[in-house]
């Protein structure tokens, strides 16, 4: 069995206990509480403070919890609220359109499937939560490219690799692609990313406006498509969900 990072331990230990009790604390306090020489207490302090984790009083110099863990956590908790939010509006997406459902954030330079409703059949189907698909082909990762910088700024800096002969890899191209996503609200993928498989994707805001994340529907291309189109009902059926879960985040109106 791989040992632990003692080093990591005792950050973790010194967070816990500046979470508890006092507001701030000194180092001897830290330093006595985590049975550690004030030198090792010391360092690590110094190195949570430089990545933000930590914040020490300039009048005091005693040390409390830093900004970076606040912005952390909320991050954690827009991620669960978005899926509280979504749970009944992907169930009802997916019942409607008799396809399965995607709900995807950013992370890490592509998309994180969230949730994901299963297609209402009896198919054998596999749950893909944790799974992460590319920001550059994918229905989810453009919609999320379009509406979100940070995500803009990732989908142009990373390798975008063509998995099939429909994936847009240039670069101009690709900003075509997210100014005709914007325009319309919702994005695409006919057999960009898979062979024989469509998606449509909207986006999902917060009450800032802020895009939090995507909601997709995909499946087969000869049931998502009527032709060479998307049909306009599922269209039409994703915006409305994209639309409901944004209204219950306290975005208002789109």
């Amino acid at each position: 069995m791989a040992k632990n990072i003692q080093s990591l331990e005792r950050a973790a230990a010194m967070l816990r206990l500046l979470a508890g009790g006092e507001r701030r604390l000194g180092l001897s306090d830290i330093a006595s509480s985590l049975d550690l020489a004030k030198g090792t207490a010391h360092g690590i302090l110094r190195t949570l403070q430089a990545e933000g984790f930590v914040e020490q009083d300039p009048a005091s110099g005693r040390y409390q919890l830093g900004a970076e863990l606040l912005r952390l956590g909320n991050s954690y908790l827009d991620v669960h609220e978005l899926r509280a939010r979504a749970l009944v509006w992907t169930d009802d997406l997916a019942r409607s359109s008799g396809e399965s459902v995607h709900l995807g954030v950013l992370h890490q330079h592509g998309v994180l499937i969230v949730h994901h409703v299963f297609r209402p059949d009896d198919s054998r189907q596999v749950l893909e939560v944790g799974a992460m698909q590319p920001l550059h082909s994918t229905a989810l990762g453009k919609v999320l490219s379009a509406y979100d910088p940070v995500a803009h700024t990732e989908a142009l800096e990373v390798e975008r690799k063509a998995f099939t002969p429909r994936t847009v890899t240039g670069l101009a191209e690709f900003e075509l692609v997210l100014d005709h996503t914007r325009a319309r609200g919702w994005a695409a993928d006919v057999e960009e990313t898979w062979e024989g498989v469509a998606s449509v994707a909207a986006p999902i805001h917060d009450r800032r406006r802020m895009p939090v994340g995507a909601v997709a529907i995909t499946g087969a291309v000869e049931r998502v498509c009527e032709g060479s189109e998307l049909r306009s009902e599922l269209v039409a059926a994703v915006r409305d969900c994209a639309r409901a879960v944004s209204r219950d985040l306290g975005a208002g109106r789109f």
